[in-house]
């Protein structure tokens, strides 16, 4: 079955940088896209866009994390990263890993990623 996997997350201050990892497994990696979701405390129905990678490598991102956040992805390991650089506090919240197999959603379970001094 699909699995996703998080890690990565932590405690950073403004400014900082972490690098999330998103283990897959369960389905052919390489043909599908994968996002990241984030969703900020106090908004447990709400997950936002943050970036996706599509299965030729073409990226998107949310205005938010343009210029300072890079999503990439190892097909050959079956995994998908996100690099977050000049963090802010308004980037806390809990990061997803998101991919969609035959009209289906897939999550992870997520992982707390805190700025804060």
């Amino acid at each position: 079955q699909v699995q996703l996997v998080e890690s990565g997350g932590g405690l950073v201050q403004p400014g900082g940088s972490l690098k999330l990892s998103c283990a897959a497994s369960g389905f052919t990696f390489e043909d599908y896209a994968l996002s990241w979701y984030r969703q900020a405390p106090g908004k447990e129905r709400e997950r936002e866009f943050v970036a996706r990678i599509i299965f030729t490598g073409l990226t998107d991102y949310a205005d938010s994390a343009k210029g300072r956040f890079t999503i990439s992805r190892d097909n050959a390991k079956n995994m998908a990263y996100l690099q977050m650089n000049s963090l802010k506090p308004d980037d806390t919240g809990v990061y997803y890993c998101h991919t969609e197999v035959h009209a289906r959603e897939y999550w992870g379970q997520g992982t707390q990623v805190t700025v804060s001094s």
